[in-house]
């Protein structure tokens, strides 16, 4: 069983261009940790201060191993004074899948 979490956030529109380097950083460390199988940010194209989240993780001690890290800890940090508000995200939890 693997865990999908998915969801969004906002940011102001203006402040998108600061942020996306920290995006950037985020998704890189992150898919480079143990159990990451999907981790993605995308802005909306209808809405730009919308960002969307997709993220696979093996098992729950992934994700919860990925809150622990530095580059959460700094991405918290980075995005707190540019504006982050209304985070929405849900976790699924996944006993399959297959493609359509």
């Amino acid at each position: 069983m693997s865990l999908i979490v998915a969801g969004t956030f906002r940011i102001p529109a203006e402040n998108l261009e600061a942020l996306s380097p920290h995006m950037a950083a985020v998704v890189a460390a992150s898919r480079a940790e143990d159990g990451c199988l999907a981790y993605a940010y995308g802005r909306d194209l209808d809405d730009p201060g919308l960002i969307h989240v997709f993220e696979q993780w093996r098992d729950q001690a992934c994700l919860d191993a990925h809150f622990a890290t530095p580059h959460m800890a700094a991405w918290r940090e980075a995005r707190e004074p540019l504006g982050f508000h209304d985070r929405r995200l849900t976790r699924f939890e996944v006993g399959g899948q297959a493609e359509i």
